[in-house]
């Protein structure tokens, strides 16, 4: 069997201590295929080439496939193109929802990161 390493797929770097973060972590682990690499951010390779982990622990970060970085809610959004249930992630993005979505998610983060 061919193994893609995560060099070649999207990788998701996630609060592993945080249980929200986790429980959702664990749902798209369960319905994403192998196109989607999730990292813990607190189990990290000291020369992984990402940025500092302070960095990644105040929203959550994607780096795609190509090399471009993703932060956010799009984030999220792009991770769940990986599952079937994409398409209902996708709405989040749209021109008229997407400000309040992301002001929502800032809300939320300013709330965690307490």
């Amino acid at each position: 069997m061919l193994r893609i390493t995560c060099m070649e797929q999207d990788t998701l770097y996630y609060d592993g201590a945080c249980p929200l973060c986790s429980a959702e972590i664990d749902k798209l682990s369960s319905l994403s295929g192998e196109g989607l690499c999730l990292k813990n951010i607190h189990e990290l390779d000291p020369d992984e080439d990402c940025p500092a982990p302070e960095v990644l622990m105040a929203r959550l970060h994607l780096k795609t496939a190509e090399g471009q970085w993703i932060t956010g809610l799009s984030a999220n959004v792009h991770a769940w193109q990986h599952t079937r249930l994409g398409f209902l992630w996708r709405f989040l993005e749209l021109p008229l929802i997407r400000p309040v979505s992301h002001y929502c998610y800032e809300l939320w983060l300013r709330q965690r990161n307490r």
